[in-house]
């Protein structure tokens, strides 16, 4: 499966990612992590997952990358909301800060991404990962490349 603007290149970001969400599609790493993506509006994207054995560490927890990746797609999406049929983005630094171990126990986390500021050749965004209950397991900022395609 090819991303969402190799997909629909003459829409917007938004546009794109709405597309999808109606027609039921998913990122690809979302199928391989068992993550899937449920809300998208300008600016602002959430992932939600229940994490499980398939994500645990060789310490009997849930792998801190399960984190990051979700953190990382929902700070991405959020971005791709922004951009302009004729823009692209890439990831340039992601920092996750962990506040409290997952395990299999856990249940529905959700990982909301929001674009912070949105310019010409960079963006910023922030994603938090909580769960049901309202615990912050990990949270993230992001700097984004923001390009011509």
């Amino acid at each position: 499966m090819d991303g969402l603007a190799q997909e629909a290149p003459a829409l917007s970001g938004l546009e794109q990612v709405r597309c999808w969400l109606t027609g039921g599609r998913q990122p690809a790493i979302g199928e391989t992590l068992r993550f899937k993506l449920v809300e998208a509006e300008e600016g602002r994207a959430v992932f939600e997952a229940i994490p499980g054995l398939h994500a645990y560490n060789p310490i009997g927890t849930i792998h801190g990358g399960y984190a990051a990746t979700l953190l990382d797609s929902a700070c991405g999406v959020a971005v791709h909301t922004r951009l302009s049929p004729t823009q692209a983005y890439t990831t340039l630094e992601l920092k996750v800060a962990y506040h409290r171990a997952m395990t299999k126990d856990t249940g529905l986390v959700r990982a909301e991404g929001k674009v912070i500021t949105f310019g010409r050749r960079a963006a910023f965004a922030e994603a938090r990962l909580t769960g049901a209950d309202g615990k912050l397991y990990a949270s993230a900022t992001s700097s984004l490349l923001v390009m011509d395609r």
